[in-house]
């Protein structure tokens, strides 16, 4: 008993039936004086005997039910407001609870990580069976855990529904962890979380204006900085441009050789393209009837000669 229903000691473990797919227990709470939840004066006058049925952690891929008998105790004081009280168990069941503690813990680590669907099938095969409705319900009842702030902190948007809503994230720069999600990229929201917080020394951010004006107005003292991913894309971004408004002049010096079907298919669509343009039709239209996507029609109008854009042959491997 002491080895495998360790959990249960606080208890007095009277029978143990294995039915083949349940293990019930039947215990009692032992009888030692209980403290008044309202005076705090322990008593240990038996008014009546109550069971109460909780699940434990299961045990050989056993669901384990619990009945314990728990006492009704009479109030120690005369002036206490309440005649009767039910003694609880502290550390192992708790008031209007159907799990014990541990299995309670058990269950919020596994909906903390999976949420909703995914933590229902995962109990399944726990043996703690519990609902999608029930795993959201122990989900919103997990504390939120205590924001520290950081010193150097890190800045960023991100789409939840890409060109329609986006959101920001921000992270201690250092560790990588995850502080706070804002519902928006607007400065109002960010100054307004930012407002107050004087530990934070650094903000590292993108290229965007509005969260730097936000960190100004907010942390006139903070030193704002660009981080490696973001200096790497826009040097990136600025090549490709100056590479694609040179990509004419190439063409004239190194005329692009014949036969390549990516570069005869892009010939064609050029020339479909301004062939449209010249008879006046307008770039909605001339996408909807060459079947394109309006940004490949606006890129191919801009160009004023076919691009030369070539795929370099793979090399023929050593047999």
């Amino acid at each position: 008993m002491t080895t495998v229903f360790s959990g249960l000691s606080a208890l007095v473990i009277e029978d143990v039936a294995d039915d083949g797919r349940m293990i019930r227990v039947l215990a009692r709470t032992r009888d030692l004086p209980f403290p008044c939840p309202m005076c705090g004066v322990p008593t240990g006058k038996v008014h009546g005997y109550h069971v109460r049925t909780v699940t434990d952690v299961p045990l050989d891929g056993r669901r384990v039910v619990v009945n314990v008998r728990v006492r009704r105790l009479v109030r120690p004081v005369l002036g206490c407001r309440r005649q009767t009280f039910r003694e609880q168990v502290p550390g192992l069941i708790e008031r209007l609870q159907r799990r014990t503690t541990r299995l309670t813990s058990q269950v919020s680590g596994v909906v903390e990580e999976l949420c909703g669907r995914a933590a229902a099938r995962l109990t399944r095969s726990l043996a703690v069976p519990v609902s999608v409705a029930t795993a959201l319900r122990v989900l919103r009842g997990i504390p939120p855990p205590t924001v520290r702030i950081p010193r150097v902190i890190g800045v960023d948007d991100f789409a939840l529904r890409r060109r329609h809503r986006y959101a920001t994230i921000i992270i201690d720069a250092e560790t990588g962890e995850r502080v706070d999600i804002l519902p928006d990229r607007e400065a109002a929201t960010l100054e307004a979380w930012l407002r107050g917080k004087k530990r934070i020394e650094v903000v590292c951010r993108d290229g965007s204006a509005t969260y730097a004006e936000a960190i100004r107005r907010a942390l006139p003292d903070a030193v704002q900085v660009s981080d490696r991913w973001h200096l790497w894309r826009n040097l990136c971004d600025k090549v490709l441009a100056e590479i694609r408004a040179h990509a004419p002049c190439w063409a004239t010096v190194n005329p692009p050789r014949p036969g390549g079907v990516r570069e005869q298919t892009t010939r064609e669509r050029w020339h479909k393209v301004h062939a449209l343009l010249d008879s006046g039709v307008g770039l909605l239209d001339c996408s909807r009837r060459l079947n394109l996507a309006l940004n490949t029609v606006k890129r191919y109008a801009r160009i004023p000669e076919p691009p030369a854009d070539r795929i370099a042959a793979p090399k023929a491997t050593a047999p």
